[in-house]
């Protein structure tokens, strides 16, 4: 394999809201930054897919908010998981940061009096989600795209990150594979910032980008880092059930936000069954599990999900609200402003992953991370619309920390570690009995059956024998030599991350002998006050940190 370097001051994992906003903060301080994405630059992220909004306190609507109601919500909706120093800064924060987005181009939607539109999301005391109709995350992402441009920052595209390479325990940059001609890049950097999103695609029905298997969580614990609250997976409540291409393509919370109602199939309103205040707009956790029992109890749709209703609804405000939500079920026959569409859970939300002290950076000098790939903020339950406004406030911080380190730091070399990695990744293209597509959608199922919405010891035991068998069975992945797009290659690098990362998520959710947020116990169905505590995990030893 030929190998190549690169050598920058800040290298950015992930070109979505974090990775971007960390690039913009790095030049800022007139550094270097170079953005690397597994796929396609700005494309292979989450952000541009996200619809509902974000959450700001900017009083625009209900005067009675505030900071402290914020920081209450996120709080109560994280079960009180979460890290309430970053929560702080998440909250405080937020306004500004949707104010930079507004100078970088960013239109967000105005009420008739020229303030910010603010609507309601689940788990909110009041009206605080800012939004452009149901394309927010598309909106942000195209204005700090153009700032990228506009500032002439190198982004690197269709190269996956396979390693950290470290002088001891520091970072000093990462091994990169490039799917285009299979050469090695050795990328030197003085500061590293992961922001390379969630791990949703451990699942066969998730509304995550095909992209998104973990990596730079498994590539962050395996140099070493810390890793917490790594059961915490969210399910979302509503994602598209049929047709069988577009499962799990998510149905933005903003369609429950505007008044559409939950329905099962002989037509009742269950959620007032389950949370009679909040209906359709409690957290997502509650919402997913209550759409769940009324699917396994009998009384799903003939497709295997419920009904979601907006047909009460005026044509008008459905066509401008829920634009994107029109087109996207226009694309598969379904007309949303005059039938109900069918809806069922999707894996959407990694809560867990890196843990970060309040600086974004991580237990390892030099390495940084914002955005989905970190744990701790959201807690147990991540409440809708916190996301966008995560990967600003952290991005910001993880780009102007990061930026502060380089200038204090020489580039090194660690050429042995390097060319250990590139000796890895030589080693993997051999024969072997098992597909590595076939070895991933085994690890899917596994997960989906033994470790999603509803999880009890004895399913969680055998998913850990049969991922610890899996792990065994790496060696046997088949992959063939081949210079351009080998995604055997890539693939079977993906799957290497995806076990580790899912023997973490059995092994955590194992401990958590509670239900608490989107972790759920059918044999422990209470939340204990004893366990209101994280599960911090080293590749050294477990521990626990109170809350």
């Amino acid at each position: 394999m030929e190998v190549k370097k690169i050598k920058t001051d800040v290298l950015i994992v992930g070109s979505g809201g974090a990775g971007s906003r960390a690039a913009i903060e790095v030049d800022d301080a007139g550094l270097k930054a170079t953005i690397v994405s597994k796929g396609l630059s700005f494309r292979s992220g989450c952000t541009g897919m996200a619809e509902g909004g974000y959450n700001a306190v900017f009083k625009a609507v209900d005067k009675e908010d505030s900071i402290e109601t914020h920081i209450k919500d996120t709080l109560k909706g994280g079960s009180y998981l979460n890290d309430e120093k970053l929560v702080e800064i998440l909250v405080n924060e937020s306004p500004k940061r949707l104010i930079d987005l507004e100078n970088y181009g960013a239109l967000f939607e105005r009420q008739e009096n020229g303030k910010i539109a603010q609507r309601p999301f689940g788990g909110q005391t009041y009206r605080r989600t800012c939004f452009q109709g149901d394309r927010t995350g598309a909106e942000l992402l195209n204005a700090l795209k153009e700032e990228i441009i506009r500032r002439d920052i190198e982004c690197i595209e269709e190269v996956m990150i396979t390693s950290l390479v470290q002088d001891g325990i520091q970072v000093i940059g990462a091994t990169g594979f490039d799917l285009k001609d299979s050469s090695i890049i050795y990328f030197q950097a003085k500061a590293v910032i992961f922001a390379s999103g969630g791990a949703g695609q451990l699942y066969p029905v998730t509304s995550n980008t095909f992209q998104k298997n973990g990596d730079g969580i498994a590539i962050a614990y395996r140099a070493g880092a810390n890793l917490i609250d790594m059961e915490q997976v969210q399910f979302h409540p509503t994602g598209m059930v049929t047709p069988e291409s577009k499962k799990g393509v998510l149905v933005t919370e903003a369609v429950r936000a505007e008044g559409g109602k939950l329905l099962n199939k002989d037509g009742e309103r269950f959620m007032a069954k389950y949370s009679p205040e909040k209906m359709e707009l409690s957290t997502r956790d509650v919402v997913a599990r209550s759409i769940y029992q009324e699917i396994i109890e009998g009384r799903g749709s003939k497709n295997g999900g419920v009904y979601l209703d907006i047909s009460h609804l005026d044509d008008d405000l459905i066509d401008e609200k829920l634009e994107t939500m029109v087109l996207q079920f226009e694309n598969v026959g379904v007309d949303i402003k005059h039938e109900p569409i069918e809806v069922a859970p999707t894996a959407h939300h990694f809560m867990g992953g890196i843990k970060i002290n309040t600086d974004a950076s991580s237990s390892l000098p030099n390495l940084f991370a914002c955005g989905e790939v970190c744990g701790g903020i959201h807690g147990a339950n991540r409440l809708g619309g916190n996301a966008l406004a995560d990967t600003q406030v952290f991005g910001k911080i993880a780009g102007e920390n990061a930026a502060k380190i380089a200038k204090e730091t020489e580039l090194k070399t660690n050429d042995e570690m390097f060319l250990a990695e590139k000796e890895r990744i030589e080693g993997l293209i051999k024969p072997g009995s098992i597909k590595a597509n076939e070895f991933k959608n085994n690890i899917k199922k596994l997960m989906w059956e033994n470790v999603s919405i509803v999880r009890e010891e004895k399913s969680l035991n055998e998913a850990l024998r049969q991922l610890q068998e899996m792990q065994k069975d790496l060696d046997n992945i088949d992959v063939s030599e081949k210079n351009q797009y080998n995604s055997e290659l890539l693939t079977a690098l993906e799957v290497i991350n995806m076990v580790e990362i899912a023997i973490l998520i059995v092994k955590s959710a194992i401990l958590r002998r509670e239900s608490r947020g989107a972790h759920y116990r059918s044999d422990f169905p209470e939340s204990n006050d004893a366990w209101k505590r994280s599960i911090v995990l080293n590749k050294n030893k477990i521990k626990f940190e109170a809350r």
